[in-house]
């Protein structure tokens, strides 16, 4: 044999199998729901007024006062609130919000090069993918709970506001897409 056949054989041994269709379509919509998680938390975490509470507004950036006429008086220094440990507390729940976002940027990119790339660590980088949008679930469901718990005693479930239910959300897709991007890789 050549040389040259000996390299083609070899390379042939070295390719994946070819997927499924149906495969290729499940891994596709877990990346664009994934995507969709992070659209849902940057924007909420950007805009951050997370709970309407009487005449308040609590937000991880802004703490705002409504008046009647003059609209809402946002103040940004946390700590003119009067409540305790809630500029702090705001600060962890940023922190947590955001570097899920961070983590959940890098997960997904290493599910879009798994399926672009088709080398022999593509499952490798899925898994991988997978773990980092479930780490991203843990820290954007501490960030929600630690909000949650920080103003307890103003919490209303109607007082939510919307982008609460975004980041709630988005928590609750990367949950769903780092289970089932594990599943898959397990099953195929």
């Amino acid at each position: 044999m050549t040389a040259i056949t000996l390299q083609t054989q070899k390379l042939q041994v070295q390719r994946r199998p070819q997927k499924s269709f149906f495969e290729s379509l499940i891994r596709t919509l877990i990346i664009v729901c994934a995507a969709l998680a992070l659209v849902l938390s940057s924007v909420s975490i950007c805009d951050g007024r997370w709970l309407l509470a009487e005449d308040h507004l609590f937000g991880l950036w802004h703490f705002c006062t409504m008046t009647g006429q003059d609209g809402p008086h946002c103040l940004q220094d946390l700590s003119q609130a009067h409540m305790p440990g809630l500029a702090v507390g705001m600060g962890l729940v940023r922190s947590m919000a955001a570097l899920a976002v961070v983590v959940a940027i890098f997960g997904l990119e290493l599910l879009m090069v798994s399926q672009v790339c088709g080398e022999v660590h593509a499952r490798r980088k899925w898994a991988m993918g997978s773990i980092l949008l479930f780490i991203s679930f843990v820290l954007s469901s501490g960030g929600l709970l630690c909000f949650v718990i920080l103003l307890k005693s103003r919490v209303t479930f109607v007082g939510f506001t919307l982008m609460f239910w975004c980041e709630f959300i988005a928590s609750f897709l990367f949950f769903l897409n780092a289970v089932s991007g594990l599943h898959i890789n397990s099953i195929t």
